[in-house]
């Protein structure tokens, strides 16, 4: 029987967190937490609503009257009590509002909470910008992605174009270094590596290289 771990994968926006994450979740059977997945929810919310960003107390209300959760699939479903907002949390509104939301405190505790209870029994794969460091800060393996900004935007260009959606390359590399000031520079659970976190640069990397350099690490750290 295979060790419940925690791994924790941290790092900046496109890095290839959440693919990579997918990934290794699968060969080790373990399960998928999109942290990111949540904050982008919690921004849902306030625009379905016509709640200002800047609004912690509002967006706490939302919050508080809302369950945030997950299902399995060939793509990880997510869902807001019965609504399935799995496509329209990735859409250019939310992904450049989406910082915003996370740098309230309110917020970021009530969503930590959450993601701590999800990890509580272990054999998890968590993804995010903060996880090593204010999430699970006891996880057995903690990865910190690193990747050039234009390697960055050059993948989500991509991901973008093969999803059908119409994208302006410098306007993607520049939302992502705007991304990356914000996350890096936030008041409360700043983007920053764990201590005992890893670092593996993927530039120049496929993401099946990372996963695979991910899952010698993660089965070395089974074995101990």
């Amino acid at each position: 029987m295979t060790k419940k771990i925690c791994i924790a994968i941290d790092g900046p926006a496109a890095a290839g967190k959440s693919t990579v994450a997918k990934i290794v979740a699968s060969k080790l059977q373990f399960i998928y937490i999109d942290t990111g997945a949540m904050y982008r929810a919690a921004t849902y919310l306030a625009f379905q609503a016509g709640v200002s960003y800047e609004d912690e107390a509002g967006i706490m209300k939302l919050l508080q009257t809302k369950t945030i959760r997950f299902e399995p699939g060939d793509i990880q479903q997510v869902f807001i009590d019965d609504e399935n907002v799995t496509n329209v949390i990735r859409t250019d509104e939310i992904t450049n509002h989406v910082s915003v939301v996370s740098a309230h405190l309110l917020v970021r505790e009530a969503l930590q909470k959450k993601q701590q209870a999800f990890a509580s029994a272990g054999g998890v794969v968590m993804d995010g910008r903060d996880i090593g460091t204010a999430v699970l800060p006891n996880a057995e393996l903690k990865i910190f992605l690193l990747a050039s900004v234009k390697e960055r935007a050059e993948r989500r260009y991509k991901e973008n174009k093969a999803k059908g959606y119409d994208v302006d390359f410098e306007q993607l590399q520049k939302e992502i270094e705007d991304r990356d000031h914000l996350d890096y520079t936030r008041k409360h659970s700043p983007l920053k590596k764990a201590d005992d976190a890893i670092t593996v640069d993927t530039t120049s990397m496929s993401i099946q290289e990372v996963a695979t350099k991910i899952l010698d690490l993660a089965n070395q750290t089974i074995e101990q």
